[in-house]
């Protein structure tokens, strides 16, 4: 049993079913109970709520080729609707603790590549058609044939690397840390705090919440993570109402005028399927649809490795339980978020903040999606939870996530330099898919040198050779006249 898991409070092994929803869901199996997946369905929502707020942001302030935009009350209401639905459908289809909403860094893509050389209904059709491929390579069994052909140690290093990444995140999101200005004419890309250090109260919320979640977890209170979470926003609504601070960032901790909010479906199938071959090139649309596909492919594939493995649900294999069933429904996710206008849906990350607290079985995706359905009418509620109360529970996840590190082999160089790399680029590129690429290339890399090529599977071969792709895409581009 890993630490986290003990963190978590798991039993020592699983106990007999009480009812026949515990049975489907294999609640007492798994060695849960009802409350920690509750605990843990609360817990992954107030993480993850911040894409209500973030998506119609970066997608509302795009304009696609002939100038329109998004509307940004329209888009709320079909960020909260897929991930609602897509949740629901992963934790009764899937059985995991993994929740799906829109993509972020797919959802840039979207709106500042795509968009801009089409219109919006042609961008969303390119998702769906995306969302399309991706079930038929889980069909077809091959997207669930190169995670099976990933070696266990290379697996545990994308863990830890989402763990550093998903961190950093939390960093990031509250502040604690921040991109310098003027970066070029620095030694240093990011920097403590604003200013070089911490000042304001939104930071000193956050840094008292770092440190009720460590002392929680350290003490294993049950609820650590969605206690710190409560408490700090109590905290932040006090410290805003007397102070009246105007540096929260996106979500301010204000009670709002009204808690109820009329729903707006206006996007849903506003997509055109094939319209963007007659907007642009073929080859341009194949690069673009394939880039979405990597991107969500790859980032998919660790998200599943990394909170299945914090979950304790890989088998001795390093296999994740109903593989297959779990990556269609990611699939499909992104084809609803393509027809539904709110980009592609994906498997969150930040799932593992729910694992955190005892999330063992999809019954914590009930919680965490009828969350996001009663946030379809509250959505005034959600300006409730600043980024500073929820982000400390993304580095107290970091930390469990990150103690898979002792599993991996680092005195054997042919495994610990793409494990490195792969640890590495993730937090300091900003991408789940980009360290999984390192990790991979360099693994074949490293094989090959050592006279091992016989070794690599050769499904890590092709996908290998289609992150070479990636990497270089922009020369690729401009060699075809792309640009």
């Amino acid at each position: 049993m890993s630490e986290s898991q003990q963190t978590a409070d798991k039993p020592s092994g699983p106990t007999p079913a009480t009812s026949s929803l515990d049975r489907f869901f294999r609640i007492s199996e798994r060695g849960s109970t009802y409350g920690r997946e509750i605990r843990g369905g609360f817990a992954t929502f107030f993480t993850m709520a911040y894409i209500l707020v973030l998506n119609p942001i970066i997608l509302g302030s795009a304009k696609d080729k002939f100038g329109d935009t998004l509307d940004p009350v329209q888009l709320t209401t079909v960020t909260a609707l897929v991930a609602a639905v897509m949740t629901v459908i992963m934790g009764v289809g899937g059985n995991l603790p993994l929740a799906l909403a829109a993509g972020l860094g797919i959802n840039a893509v979207v709106a500042f590549q795509i968009a801009p050389l089409m219109s919006w209904d042609d961008a969303m059709g390119l998702v769906v058609l995306e969302g399309l491929l991706i079930c038929v390579l889980v069909v077809t069994g091959l997207r669930e044939a190169v995670m099976h052909a990933i070696p266990q140690q290379l697996k545990q290093a994308i863990s830890v690397g989402i763990g550093l990444f998903i961190a950093f995140i939390g960093f990031v999101d509250a502040g604690f840390v921040t991109r310098i200005p003027d970066a070029a004419n620095t030694t240093v890309p990011v920097q403590l705090g604003g200013t070089g250090s911490l000042s304001g109260w939104p930071i000193l919320v956050f840094c008292l919440g770092v440190l009720l979640t460590i002392g929680l977890l350290a003490r294993k209170v049950k609820g650590a993570i969605l206690i710190s979470i409560v408490v700090m926003t109590a905290v932040a609504l006090v410290i805003n109402a007397i102070a009246d601070i105007k540096s929260w960032g996106l979500t301010t901790p204000e009670w709002p005028d009204k808690l109820v909010d009329t729903p707006d479906f206006g996007l849903l199938g506003e997509f055109s399927l094939f319209g963007a071959f007659g907007e642009t090139t073929v080859i341009t649309v194949v690069l673009l649809v394939f880039t979405l596909v990597l991107s969500d492919f790859f980032d998919t594939m660790g998200t599943v490795v990394g909170v299945s493995a914090e979950a304790g649900l890989l088998d001795e294999q390093g296999k994740v339980p109903h593989l297959g069933r779990v990556l269609l429904i990611d699939g499909a996710a992104a084809v609803a978020g393509g027809a539904a206008s709110s980009s592609s849906a994906t498997s969150y990350i930040e799932s593992a903040a729910g694992v955190g607290e005892g999330a063992r079985t999809g019954f914590a995706n009930l919680v965490t999606g009828g969350l996001f359905a009663l946030a379809l009418f509250f959505t005034p509620l959600l300006t409730i939870v600043p980024l500073q109360a929820a982000a400390p529970a993304l580095v107290a996840v970091g930390f469990l996530m990150m103690t898979q590190v002792r599993h991996i082999d680092w005195d054997k160089y042919e495994i610990a330099i793409p494990a490195f790399l792969t640890i590495a680029v993730m937090p300091f590129t900003y991408s789940i898919t980009n360290g999984i690429g390192a990790g991979f290339v360099a693994y074949v890399l490293i094989k090959t040198v050592l006279g091992k090529a016989k070794e690599v599977h050769w499904l890590l071969w092709g996908t290998s050779a289609l992150f070479l792709v990636y990497f270089a895409i922009d020369p690729i581009e401009q060699l075809l006249g792309v640009k």
